[in-house]
């Protein structure tokens, strides 16, 4: 019988794969134990490979959970630019703006662990739950510098639409979390009107 492969002889694989591949598993521990419960032998153990080494690549528990909390943002980032840029040219502001709120909701499907690393902030460290700030001020940002550039809205005071923005932050992540606890599911396609219902009247004021 050839005995079963251990870290020691498993192929080696490319440190940014390997990094990648023990934040996918580590994203989902934490978020299936909490933060406290966790232990760096679990994510070791499940992604096969030593304790040291997910030592050598992060520092800590601490530090890969942030480095979790980081990837989470990165790939927020990408769905919601990758969702507006995809909205044919020449379409209106509320099918880009719905476009990217869809994106959120569509991440949150494909990326369960994520969220709910990012709603769990209360047992998380100081360095994640600032992470976790820096999620929210990302996407803030990203909404106001995609709105500036649509005709009409370069000359809205930067400081109005920010209002607006976290208005659409706070509204999404909210929603998020009252969606998860419903009994019946409630499809991102859903709970995007409602978003819009809520928040778009407001905002396309501003709409020359």
């Amino acid at each position: 019988m050839t005995p079963e492969a251990t870290p020691a002889t498993r192929s080696r694989m490319p440190r940014a794969e390997r990094e990648a591949q023990i934040l996918a598993v580590a994203e989902q521990v934490f978020a299936e134990r909490g933060f406290q419960a966790t232990t760096m032998e679990d994510v070791a153990e499940r992604v096969g490979v030593t304790k040291p080494m997910i030592y050598g690549y992060f520092g800590s528990k601490e530090g890969l959970l942030a480095a979790c909390v980081a990837s989470a943002r990165s790939q927020l980032l990408q769905a919601t630019e990758a969702a507006w840029e995809a909205v044919p040219e020449g379409s209106s502001v509320e099918e880009q703006f719905r476009a990217g709120v869809g994106a959120f909701f569509s991440f949150i499907d494909e990326h369960a662990s994520a969220f709910a690393l990012i709603t769990h902030e209360g047992a998380m460290q100081a360095s994640a739950a600032a992470g976790i700030e820096s999620i929210r001020r990302q996407q803030t940002a990203f909404i106001v510098r995609t709105l500036q550039q649509r005709a009409g809205l370069d000359a809205v005071p930067t400081t109005l639409l920010e209002g607006y923005a976290e208005v659409v932050v706070g509204a999404c992540e909210r929603l998020a979390i009252w969606r998860a606890r419903q009994e019946r599911p409630v499809s991102a396609e859903d709970v995007t009107e409602l978003v819009m219902g809520g928040v778009w009247h407001g905002l396309s004021r501003l709409i020359p």
